[in-house]
């Protein structure tokens, strides 16, 4: 009788060790990714407690009338890629004028909140020959996870100046694909397979972008006190920027209007 419980309690601790490895293993993983995403090498950006910081929020609007939403064309793997209707989401202004997907950020900024603010998962999606988010924010180092859902072949081709372009198959039987980009800056990915997939990724040097909402709206926190030079990009009204000041421990109100493009 007690061989059989020495045995039942060897076991049992042997269980225990290996669940406690793999919860170790994952937490190593977790931090190495968080430690990789908080220390951006060449940025000029450097990391300290934001004391008594403040907040810039607003919204982004089309100073025009909303363009009418345009359906893309599917023509191939329709089986998979046709459930749903696709659309141009070059451009998407809500109701009263939001704009969607415009990324938000201080230009310039020299010292605050570290890039683990963020957190440590960073996923672009591919399901229904769709990319989600269609506009994403990926930390230098940081891992991107490519996921493939659809149980058919895309092909992930990037776009880009200052990172090697990544370009790669990813079959349906390979769930998942990941990749790091070194050196800030947009990036454009397109599926080599499914020439109406597009997507946009800015790849981030310091924690202080967003991307604004369906209504065009978006906040910024913990932002140190001072003056600063606030960037809007969107993809296809370009580059603007506009002023702020940060009073401490304040919310700064910073609302942006894109005049309405030309015809």
């Amino acid at each position: 009788m007690q061989a059989v419980l020495s045995g039942f309690l060897a076991a049992t601790l042997a269980l225990f060790t290996i669940s406690h490895n793999r919860n170790e293993t994952k937490k190593e993983s977790a931090n190495k990714n968080a430690a990789a995403v908080s220390a951006p090498q060449g940025s000029g950006y450097t990391v300290a407690a934001v004391t008594n910081g403040g907040s810039i929020a607003g919204a982004v609007t089309y100073a025009g009338k909303a363009p009418a939403p345009k359906k893309l064309s599917v023509t191939k793997d329709t089986q998979v890629c046709g459930k749903v209707a696709h659309m141009d989401e070059s451009l998407v202004v809500a109701a009263k004028g939001g704009v969607k997907d415009v990324i938000v950020s201080i230009k310039g900024i020299k010292s605050g909140k570290g890039l683990e603010t963020l957190g440590a998962s960073f996923v672009l999606d591919q399901k229904g020959c769709l990319y989600s988010p269609h506009v994403s924010l990926v930390p230098v180092n940081a891992t991107l996870k490519i996921l493939n859902p659809d149980g058919i072949l895309h092909n992930i081709h990037t776009y880009s100046t200052k990172n090697p372009a990544f370009n790669k198959s990813q079959p349906q039987f390979k769930k998942e694909m990941t990749t790091t980009f070194a050196q800030p800056e947009l990036i454009t990915a397109k599926c080599d397979v499914h020439g109406w997939m597009s997507s946009n990724i800015r790849v981030i040097e310091h924690p202080y972008y967003v991307i604004t909402d369906a209504n065009g709206a978006f906040k910024l926190a913990e932002v140190p006190p001072g003056t600063y030079t606030v960037e809007f990009w969107q993809e296809k009204l370009g580059t603007k920027t506009a002023q702020v000041t940060v009073a401490a421990g304040q919310a700064a109100t910073l609302n942006f209007a894109y005049p309405a493009a030309a015809n």
